[in-house]
């Protein structure tokens, strides 16, 4: 949900974002963590739900199914078409509307190279935040990976996720488990 405080959500199951030493001047807990989403009331598009593995899983699990989830339809499957499909591949974009796609000459990458990872489908996609928090689908390979993190506490300088290359490795152990 969107400001699980302000819904009365208990504090004692929120874990706290940032110790913000700069915007809030404040350790950050239950609210968003974009500031440009705190300036719009904590909603906003491109930030700031707050949510479990399980139930990103079964959002990331019904657009893999083209809006499909526990056999309700939520979302056409022409809308879900065009948001997961790669909109400027002759700019040498990757991107969809919304999701994050592989990068276009992926599986050739090695690992640290590769977006997300090498192993993924053409068809797949995904979202990473800025916190670290990571989901990925793909039909080919029918996996759904939820990687929930939180790299900013107590500090955004924190890079380790990335320079370690944890979500892709990890990634990599899921497509080559048999």
């Amino acid at each position: 949900m969107f400001n699980p405080k302000q819904h009365g959500f208990p504090q004692e199951r929120i874990i706290p974002t940032e110790a913000d030493s700069i915007y809030r001047k404040a350790e950050v807990l239950g609210w968003v963590h974009d500031e440009n989403a705190s300036l719009m009331g904590g909603v906003s598009g491109n930030a700031g739900l707050f949510a479990t593995a399980a139930d990103l899983a079964k959002l990331i699990q019904m657009y893999m199914n083209m809006g499909i989830y526990d056999g309700k339809r939520y979302i056409s499957e022409k809308t879900m078409r065009e948001f997961t499909r790669v909109q400027y591949p002759d700019n040498d974009n990757r991107r969809g509307l919304g999701f994050d796609k592989p990068y276009l000459n992926n599986a050739e990458k090695p690992l640290a190279e590769a977006y997300p990872n090498p192993e993924v489908s053409p068809a797949s996609f995904g979202h990473s935040g800025f916190t670290g928090t990571f989901v990925w689908a793909d039909s080919v390979n029918e996996l759904v990976f939820v990687f929930l993190s939180n790299r900013v506490y107590p500090s955004r300088t924190h890079t380790a996720i990335y320079d370690l290359n944890i979500r892709p490795a990890l990634m990599q152990v899921f497509y080559q488990a048999e």
